[in-house]
């Protein structure tokens, strides 16, 4: 369950204490790299109002876009389980994989040789600087779980993907799962 050591292909949830930051509370991160320069990720449970037609008109596809987190978000970025047919692609772990051609991803998509249990898409990504994501670490903002779903987090990752994490937690964790997400409505 909980992992020892941050590396690429971790999943970071966010400490129930992250309420104020819009960003990540309440946040289920894939940790895309981890390295002496700083660290990239992109959270998976947070869908946006858009389908991947609303930002690529030409792809005829209602897949769903996800918030990645606060930086750069203007750029399209995508994980996916299917390197064999998205070349140039970059391994995560576990059979997951960053980007690749996206003119290849654009006609397969079109196609229909892609399905949403392959690939997800995001606007913008969670970055840290160097040490900055072990610093956050030092302060508890983050719970390190390694991903036990391998390629298959693409179809286990939804919007409750945070909760159901916080209630495997148990103990203190467990009145968490089901308090608000912002306190004040409570």
């Amino acid at each position: 369950m909980i992992s020892e050591k941050l590396k690429k292909g971790c999943l970071l949830i966010a400490e129930p204490s992250i309420i104020g930051d819009l960003s990540f509370n309440r946040s289920v991160i894939l940790l895309a790299d981890h390295n002496d320069e700083g660290s990239v990720g992109f959270i998976l449970n947070k869908p946006l109002k858009y389908k991947l037609r609303d930002l690529i008109p030409d792809i005829d596809s209602d897949f769903k876009i996800y918030n990645g987190g606060p930086v750069e978000q203007d750029n399209l970025y995508f994980i996916h389980n299917i390197p064999e047919l998205i070349p140039n692609s970059i391994e995560i772990s576990n059979g997951i994989f960053w980007g690749g051609d996206f003119e290849t991803t654009k006609e397969l998509i079109n196609n229909g040789e892609i399905k949403k249990k392959n690939i997800r898409f995001f606007l913008g990504y969670s970055g840290w600087s160097q040490n900055q994501l072990d610093d956050e670490m030092q302060a508890n903002s983050w719970i390190l779980f390694k991903n036990v779903y391998g390629n298959k987090i693409l179809e286990k990752a939804g919007s409750g993907f945070w909760k159901e994490k916080i209630i495997e937690l148990g103990g203190e964790y467990l009145i968490w799962s089901n308090a608000p997400e912002n306190p004040i409505l409570n």
